[in-house]
């Protein structure tokens, strides 16, 4: 099974997804966005296998989003992906790509409802919160 991550080891939310992921047993394809961003036609394809528009995936904190006036409407999708792609930053993580669906994994347990074998047993957060595993 191939699952491919972009990640930014830089997050904890990220993180917790990657691990949650090894525990699972699978080494996952990581990919560091912020250094090696997709193209516009991969960040485009990914918008659509979640299902989601490019404004659901704009980050805001930590990124230009406030200086750039993200919030206002007037920006068209193709802007919004433009400006991902100038400022990958503002790409919101981590997405997870696997057979059973693309997904944007915020809060990181949303991870477990793609992963084929989600009893990772009990995982413990960054910040100490306990996640349990649901049996499918």
């Amino acid at each position: 099974m191939t699952i491919t991550i972009y990640h930014n080891p830089k997050c904890g939310t990220s993180r917790n997804t990657l691990a949650m992921i090894r525990q699972s047993g699978v080494e996952p394809e990581v990919i560091e966005y912020l250094r090696t961003p997709p193209s516009r036609a991969r960040l485009v394809e990914l918008i659509g296998e979640m299902g989601i528009t490019p404004r659901a995936l704009l980050r805001r904190r930590g990124t230009p989003y406030d200086e750039l006036g993200l919030a206002d409407p007037k920006w068209t999708d193709d802007q919004l992906v433009d400006l991902m792609l100038e400022h990958p930053i503002l790409i919101d993580r981590p997405i997870v790509v696997m057979p059973q669906g693309t997904r944007l994994c915020r809060p990181s347990e949303v991870v477990l409802e793609l992963l084929p074998e989600p009893e990772i047993g009990d995982f413990t957060k960054e910040d100490g919160e306990v996640v349990k595993a649901k049996k499918k």
